[in-house]
């Protein structure tokens, strides 16, 4: 059983350093900073399944750090949610293969309220319609998925978590977040407690 957890740790661990490091970060970092921070958008985080996990953790994530974020659900955007989409916002779309019907429709559907949108992808298939359709691609390195039947959303899903904590850590240093403004954001718990206190001393 040790080794069994060691590999899954040492495979997950491989996928992360195999991430291409490219100037698409920092592009992508540009397009958020101008449209939310500049012209008052927000980023909007999309992504079906376990990819839409990954899309409420970054969304979130990016929010209580400075940066308003909303998550769509693709199913939802097609009975009116996409009504959440407002002139100046970011798109960030989150697709493994590239071909996932409900995030390629969110493209088109989003085009017709506001054409020009800025699209960021982050894909494990840069070379997918999606892949091609972004203004910023960011691609995962399409690690293959520990699961032992290589189906199921594992390593895929752990890079896309690193790759959406490098662009929100990224973003809080380039606005110059601090404690005092972690704090007004995110009152209760131990986090709540803890910025609290820090941003005193």
């Amino acid at each position: 059983m040790k080794d069994q957890i060691l590999k899954v740790i040492q495979t997950e661990a491989q996928a992360i350093l195999n991430i291409p490091v490219t100037n698409s970060f920092e592009k992508a970092l540009d397009i958020i900073y101008e449209h939310v921070h500049k012209k008052g958008g927000k980023l909007i985080a999309s992504g079906m399944g376990k990819a839409g996990q990954i899309a409420i953790n970054i969304a979130t994530t990016f929010s209580s750090t400075g940066t308003p974020a909303v998550f769509l659900h693709p199913a939802d955007a097609q009975h009116g949610d996409l009504g959440v989409i407002q002139k100046n916002d970011v798109l960030l779309l989150i697709s493994n293969s590239g071909k996932t019907r409900e995030i390629l429709e969110i493209v088109q559907l989003a085009e017709r309220l506001y054409q020009n949108i800025p699209l960021i992808v982050i894909t494990g298939n840069p070379l997918s319609e999606l892949g091609k359709t972004a203004d910023v691609c960011i691609d995962t390195g399409g690690p293959a998925e520990v699961c032992p039947l290589g189906l199921s959303p594992t390593t895929s899903t752990t890079v896309m978590t690193v790759i959406g904590d490098i662009l929100v850590v990224a973003m809080m240093k380039k606005i110059n977040f601090t404690v005092e403004d972690y704090a007004k954001r995110h009152h209760g718990g131990y986090l709540g407690e803890k910025s609290r206190s820090a941003a005193k001393k």
